[in-house]
């Protein structure tokens, strides 16, 4: 056991003025400061050769009263006067040039920060879909793994009252373990579900989904390692909830060739689950403050989750036909839009979805 008082403390290393972060707005602080003292110093250029005008000025009248003996006074003092003349051309010369250059400094220095607000947000972007790439492929695992079990196997066999309720239980025992899911449903060839996880809370056996195009997918499917997926949606048996649908034919023998005898269902708990992928995205106070948001998009270009709770299948997003089609960001009017497309995880190939990241100008 080691004891307390033997533990040496961390040392830690002295800060010095060498570990303060430069950032990009340091900079552009500097350069106007420079720009500053340049404008103030090449005013007090002018300013003195104004007076040595003067002086040269005097100093020719002062000659030419003198007569003949201040001819060479007046040369001196017309060299005076044209120095001061040159001064003040070069003085000119260097404000307007230095303003040149620090104006095409200051233009660079917003194009890098936009260019690596842009990269920051596309790192976003990026995390926000891989997550829910992630997320998704193991739910794709559950709907094939759940459509081998025997007890719906046997009560789409059988039809047994008794057999459902079964069915319906062991539904209930599994949404427990998965409580990402609203519901989970057995449904016969004809569309209609015969049991459901919660029809305590969901009473909606009877029911026929067989018009989606997600359910007469599954009918199709030539062995039991396919699956289908509905777009996100409001799902009216379900009190409208937001639900992303898979569905998996139920094959006899719970065999990946036997035949289909009915198709499994499950509804992704659509709302909670992506709030907590794009509600989670790291932000410092300047991010914040330029209303930053994350947001995941459809292959419909529709908004299906957003940080702020805002535009659920009502906004779109669209990405100009001069960029990227897969990641980058570009600038409209007001937004700094920053965009990467679902590039899929292990054997699920994605949905055809984007992360994208909005920002304020």
């Amino acid at each position: 056991m080691i004891e307390k008082d033997s533990i040496l403390p961390t040392p830690t290393r002295p800060t010095s003025a060498t570990d303060t972060r430069v950032t990009l707005n340091t900079v552009a602080t500097k350069i106007a400061d420079a720009e500053k003292f340049a404008s103030q110093s090449v005013l007090q250029i002018q300013k003195i050769t104004t007076k040595m005008k003067m002086l040269a000025l005097n100093a020719r009248i002062e000659a030419a009263r003198a007569g003949t003996a201040g001819r060479g006074f007046s040369v001196v003092a017309q060299e005076v006067s044209s120095v001061s003349d040159e001064v003040s051309s070069v003085a000119d010369d260097i404000q307007t040039d230095l303003s040149r250059r620090l104006v095409d400094l200051t233009a660079d220095i917003a194009q890098m920060e936009k260019y690596a607000a842009g990269e920051r947000l596309v790192d976003l972007a990026y995390t926000a879909v891989d997550t829910i790439d992630r997320n998704l492929y193991e739910r794709t695992c559950d709907v094939r793994w759940w459509a081998t079990d025997a007890s719906f196997v046997q009560a789409l066999s059988t039809s047994s009252p008794a057999y459902l309720q079964e069915a319906s239980q062991r539904l209930g025992v599994i949404l427990d373990a998965y409580n990402i899911y609203l519901d989970i449903w057995i449904c016969g060839l004809d569309g209609k579900i015969l049991a459901n996880a919660r029809p305590g809370i969901f009473d909606i056996c009877g029911s026929s989904i067989k018009e989606m195009p997600w359910f007469k997918a599954a009918l199709n499917h030539a062995s039991g390692d396919h699956f289908e997926t509905s777009d996100v949606m409001h799902m009216p048996l379900l009190n409208d909830g937001k639900v992303l649908a898979y569905s998996c034919a139920i094959r006899e023998n719970g065999s990946k060739s036997g035949k289909i005898c009915g198709v499994m269902v499950t509804c992704f708990d659509w709302a909670s689950q992506a709030k907590s992928i794009v509600a989670s995205a790291r932000m410092d106070a300047k991010m914040r403050a330029k209303n930053t948001r994350v947001l995941l998009v459809d292959r419909h270009n529709r908004v299906i989750a957003s940080s702020d709770d805002t535009g659920f299948l009502k906004e779109t997003i669209i990405i100009p036909d001069d960029q990227n089609a897969n990641v980058g960001f570009f600038t409209n009017e007001k937004l700094l839009i920053a965009y990467h497309n679902s590039e899929g995880f292990e054997t699920y190939s994605g949905l055809g979805w984007k992360g994208v990241v909005t920002q304020q100008l």
